[in-house]
């Protein structure tokens, strides 16, 4: 039997935990406050993010990175981006040296625009024989009612891959896999502000056809970075790519959607964050993914005029009108 820690108790961390219990393993979740472990072992449900979910008898947590790591042949990643390299530095002396690592977080470190396998590389040292990423369209609500999902299992080292594809491959989740790591969390990372963007767009009352434009021009905005970063182009037609864009920026169940559904009706994103106990990846990751395709020379401007509504640079008004100033380039080209 596979023994799987997951480190976050949030709402995709718990309905991966769930995935990981129905495909066969032992799972235990580590959570940053006791009184919510305690909530979890006790009634089987996690009331703060999945309420009414009934979870697994294999699914216990706890509040010990020692106690949830003991003897796990998968460790699983599900802390807001942000804060990984601060959590894993205090929890990396109780990771057992073979575990595979495996990251669910869907963002770039701001200040070092690193992918999260790469933080996760330099507080670790695990290397691309044990990190892998998990990436696709993964609503945490669906998947812990276990509707049918599809998802996507990325590493370089072919082994690793196919051991955590069989770990969470359940009667419900179908994980196919991919060598390409660089281009499934880019894709996955991306997605959250393209996902800002549509939802500003829904929020000033736009329809379908603004919102496919954005998802659209917001694809060939990730391909390209992806292919200054070296991803295979292939990835961004997959379920990494459009896949995860998709169901994010038409889903209401998107909290990256939802917020920038708030932005577009006038709200700042003090007045958002104040409200809501769920993080929206894409407010502070489109701040290092511009930083990354400045770095790469990338012409990102749904990012960047994203980036200028955060800052609150920007009215949500201005930056639909300045993306359709600016001069037209034959799509072929990806401009």
């Amino acid at each position: 039997m596979t023994r799987a820690a997951v480190f976050g108790a949030g709402s995709w961390g718990t309905a991966f935990a769930l995935v990981l219990a129905d495909a066969g393993a032992d799972v235990t979740i580590w959570g940053r406050r006791p009184e919510l472990c305690d909530a979890i072992n006790a009634t089987h449900t996690n009331p703060d993010y999945l309420p009414g979910v009934g979870l697994p008898l294999a699914i216990r947590a706890t509040h010990e990175p020692a106690e949830a790591a003991h003897e796990a042949d998968l460790v699983v990643l599900a802390v807001p981006s942000q804060s990984l390299r601060s959590n894993l530095a205090e929890w990396a002396p109780a990771l057992p040296s073979s575990a595979a690592l495996v990251s669910l977080m869907k963002g770039v470190e701001l200040g070092t625009a690193k992918r999260m396998s790469e933080v996760i590389d330099d507080v670790t040292g695990a290397g691309p024989k044990r990190i892998a990423a998990v990436s696709g369209p993964n609503l945490a609500g669906e998947i812990a009612q276990r509707q049918p999902a599809a998802s996507v299992v990325a590493a370089a080292d072919d082994d690793l891959v196919k051991a955590i594809q069989r770990a969470c491959h359940s009667p419900h989740f179908r994980p196919y896999t991919n060598h390409d790591l660089v281009g499934a969390e880019l894709g996955g990372a991306v997605k959250n502000v393209i996902a800002l963007a549509v939802g500003i767009a829904a929020g000033l009352g736009f329809g379908d056809n603004a919102r496919a434009s954005v998802i659209t021009r917001g694809l060939a905005e990730t391909a390209r970075l992806g292919a200054a970063l070296g991803a295979d182009a292939y990835t961004f037609s997959g379920l990494a790519g459009l896949g995860d864009l998709a169901a994010t920026c038409m889903s209401p169940l998107s909290r990256n959607r939802s917020f920038g559904e708030q932005l577009g009706r006038g709200k700042t994103v003090a007045e958002i964050v104040a409200g809501t106990r769920q993080v929206a990846e894409g407010v502070k990751s489109c701040e290092s993914i511009l930083d990354l395709a400045g770095r790469h020379g990338v012409d990102m401007p749904i990012v960047e005029h994203v980036t200028g509504v955060v800052r609150g640079e920007l009215t949500p008004a201005e930056m639909v009108g300045s993306l359709l100033s600016r001069s037209a380039k034959p799509e072929r080209h990806g401009h």
